[in-house]
């Protein structure tokens, strides 16, 4: 299933599925199901009603035409995570500056997080901060907790996963380099777009085999395959619970391939205006839109 966080009528939050329909994707009401996409995901007998529900849409006369179209302005974050851990380096030949593509593989991930006021929904724009100057985008396939992880073993790990999800894990390259520490490199507020939605495990397929691809400007600067990750999802969330507990609802965000060399050789900041788009097969794409500040922005942030 494609679960959704979308604004109701009523303007509250509520979680939905999407089906697809002749002429599009439309959008089934889970509100009577649970409160929110991590209720779904942690309550098994909810989430095998929502199914049941979702299978019986696709097969009605007429397929999903009788639900309401999904509004794709409509859809907000699907999970609001209490924690987002990212990791660096974890693809093959993405390696950081002066350091052979060609080495071993490290022995242990790189681990970094983004605070919570980085959260955006599929459809924010993203505001470059006042004074940046080097503003960059990673694509990245981003796992949602469905069970409570701790200490588990690695033959389990998977077991915890409740779906996954799409993270743009924007990235400020200026303030990354100015401090061993990336936090303010990786932390401005909205630098962490997610969605549209979660694709439940049983749709995702192997994470391990999913191709992850950025497109901007009409072309596309990213195209490598999952399989060539240092570290599977498997270990992270193993290695991750040994140190803290994973709760339902968080995000790990599995790192970004390195871009190809002619979008290396041509990298350009982004500016005003500037979409990107991520896709990865089977989870769907999401595009963000990046918004410079304002003059009277600008003023504020001198003062």
């Amino acid at each position: 299933m494609r679960l959704v966080t979308y604004t109701g009528a009523d303007g509250a939050a509520r979680p939905g599925a999407v089906v697809a329909g002749a002429d599009g994707d439309r959008v089934l009401d889970l509100g009577g199901f649970a409160g929110s996409v991590v209720e779904l995901l942690t309550d098994a007998a909810a989430l095998a009603a929502a199914r049941m529900q979702v299978a019986a849409a696709e097969e009605a006369t007429g397929g999903a035409e009788p639900l309401p179209a999904l509004d794709a302005a409509a859809l907000l974050a699907p999970v609001a995570p209490g924690k987002i851990l990212c990791l660096g380096y974890n693809y093959r030949g993405h390696v950081p500056d002066g350091v052979d593509p060609t080495a071993n593989d490290p022995e242990y991930p790189d681990v970094f997080v983004k605070t919570p006021n980085t959260l955006a929904g599929p459809n924010e724009p993203v505001m470059i901060p006042p004074g940046a100057t080097d503003v960059d985008y990673e694509g990245e396939v981003a796992v949602v907790i469905g069970r409570r992880a701790q200490r588990v073993a690695l033959e389990d790990a998977l077991d915890h996963v409740g779906g996954y999800t799409i993270l743009n894990d924007v990235s400020d390259r200026a303030w990354q380099r100015r401090q061993s520490q990336w936090a303010l490199g990786k932390c401005s507020d909205g630098f962490a777009p997610l969605g549209p939605w979660v694709v439940t495990p049983d749709e995702a397929g192997d994470p391990q085999d999913l191709l992850v691809e950025v497109v901007r400007d009409g072309v596309v600067t990213v195209s490598q395959s999952t399989s060539t990750t240092i570290f599977s999802v498997a270990y992270v969330i193993h290695h991750l619970s040994q140190v803290l507990t994973l709760e339902p609802g968080d995000v790990v965000s599995t790192g970004t391939p390195q871009k190809l060399p002619a979008a290396q050789d041509a990298h350009r900041p982004l500016a005003h205006g500037d979409a990107v788009t991520v896709r990865i097969s089977r989870l769907g794409e999401l595009t963000t839109t990046f918004i410079g500040a304002t003059a009277d922005t600008d003023q504020e942030g001198s003062a």
